[in-house]
């Protein structure tokens, strides 16, 4: 299994997905974002790390994403 930047444990906030080795949610990161900026989270949480960020970002868009559908090359009349 791949190691996600993402944790969820029932012993960490009842199991609230959150940062990797903290008990930061991932959720604060997106209220952040919906009102102000990744600059402004990371003043928030300082032992968050900008690279921590983008690697929930990144994990969070492997997850979300849709592989591409395969097109059918053949002629239709």
């Amino acid at each position: 299994m791949k190691a996600t930047s993402i944790t969820s444990d029932p012993d960490i906030l009842g199991g609230t997905p959150v940062f990797n080795g903290t008990r930061v949610p991932i959720r604060a990161l997106f209220d952040y974002l919906q009102f102000s900026s990744i600059d402004e989270f990371l003043l928030g949480y300082p032992h968050i790390s900008r690279q921590m960020v983008n690697q929930v970002l990144a994990d969070i868009a492997r997850q979300v994403s849709v592989p591409p559908r395969k097109r059918n090359h053949e002629a239709t009349s």
